[in-house]
């Protein structure tokens, strides 16, 4: 930056010395993005090994197995297998789960696209159901009631990184004969009374999306709980061939043997993920210190009735994935968005909920009332949170919400 446009950047600090309206030529400037990649420094030696040691690039190769591996191992997982993305390992889960066109889906609307359309893709109807206002996961109370005669599978999403009220949804899945895929997106290191999410159901799916605890740039993981479902999940995943076999010698030539697609994702993105799988529970430990630190800072005005904090059920462990509150209504989350953009903060709001989207109302239908899904998802607000976020950061980003909320 040169001395004049230096010179046009207005820094009004607030009494301890914290950044407060950060501005360039009149124009906001966010001095505290809402995410950064996480980077823990030895990523890049890692790829590095990929490309000039190892010499192999492509998918499956010693990295992609280390981190299937470290999955299987930590999260007493059956079998993992890496995929380019949490998506992917949706579509994996709804292949294998053999949806036909005219299935049905149970899901909550308030979630990201590809919970939908890795089922809608391949014929499914989808039948959103509403979600608690505590933990805005599904409600489990309204499932069985939307169950049909076409119902096979419920796709139970893990927001934040806190655990649906997994006994009762698999409970009402054994009882109607269905599958469970968990969208376990948010939910790495995160547990159900001591079980890692994603394998709690049949399927469990993982995201390593630069926007993650844990990431890779583009990647998940898809988690097999049953193991009958193994070799045809291997069979998927390289593009319909049974590859996999012929490596481990069991075949003689390998041949197309069924759908599939190119699953796999390149040695070069295992390896950046697996430099932050040996760092696991360091990232965890440092994201829940910012997660307990705004808890703590802003619980007096929860306590006052000013904003909701969220609600962590006693049987689940989080992992700190992201720091929500909810403000009164849209109004009072937009001016609170805007007040934070002032003083330098990038907060945002998430989901519109699908089933009042277009695709969404081509797609699938709302079963029962929506009672909180939208009204609850026009109040959240997500803060900053990133690995790596400086005691400055953190406090810049507390100063400038207590400061709205005593307004």
């Amino acid at each position: 930056m040169g001395i004049q446009e230096f010179a046009c950047v207005a820094l009004v600090l607030c009494d301890n010395g914290h950044i407060k309206e950060p501005k360039r030529n009149g124009t906001i400037v966010i001095t505290i993005p809402f995410n950064k990649p996480p980077l823990v420094g030895t990523e890049l030696g890692y790829v590095r090994e990929a490309v000039e040691v190892n010499r192999h690039i492509s998918g499956d190769g010693d990295f992609t197995k280390r981190c299937n591996g470290w999955i299987e191992e930590h999260f007493g997982a059956q079998k993992a297998l890496l995929t380019t993305s949490g998506t992917t390992a949706l579509e994996m889960a709804a292949i294998l789960c053999e949806i036909q066109p005219g299935d049905e889906v149970i899901l909550p609307s308030y979630t990201f696209t590809t919970t939908a359309t890795s089922f809608s893709n391949i014929g499914a109807k989808l039948v959103f159901v509403d979600v608690r206002p505590d933990t805005m996961n599904i409600d489990e109370t309204l499932i069985e009631a939307a169950i049909t005669d076409k119902t096979k599978v419920i796709v139970p999403v893990h927001y934040a990184g806190v655990a649906c009220e997994m006994d009762t949804i698999m409970d009402i899945a054994r009882r109607h004969n269905l599958l469970v895929v968990e969208d376990a997106a948010q939910g790495v290191m995160s547990t159900y009374k001591g079980r890692a999410l994603g394998t709690i159901g049949d399927f469990g799916c993982y995201s390593f999306h630069e926007t993650k605890n844990y990431s890779m740039g583009e990647g998940g993981a898809l988690v097999i709980n049953n193991e009958a479902f193994n070799d045809r999940a291997e069979i998927i995943r390289e593009k319909g061939t049974n590859r996999s076999r012929f490596f481990r010698g069991q075949v003689d030539k390998y041949t197309w043997v069924d759908v599939g697609s190119s699953y796999l994702p390149s040695e070069m993105n295992a390896a950046y993920l697996w430099a932050q799988l040996e760092e696991a529970d360091r990232i965890n430990e440092n994201r829940l210190a910012i997660w307990r630190a705004y808890y703590e800072a802003l619980r007096p005005f929860e306590e006052a009735g000013r904003v909701v904090l969220p609600t962590i059920p006693a049987e689940c462990k989080h992992n700190a994935h992201m720091f929500y509150l909810k403000c009164r209504d849209l109004a009072d989350r937009t001016a609170f968005i805007n007040h934070m953009k002032e003083h330098g903060c990038g907060c945002v709001f998430h989901y519109v909920p699908l089933h009042s989207s277009p695709a969404g109302q081509r797609f699938g239908r709302m079963d029962g009332k929506d009672r909180y899904t939208t009204p609850e998802s026009e109040r959240l607000v997500r803060l900053p949170l990133f690995f790596g976020m400086t005691d400055g950061e953190r406090q810049t980003v507390i100063d400038a919400a207590i400061a709205y909320f005593t307004a």
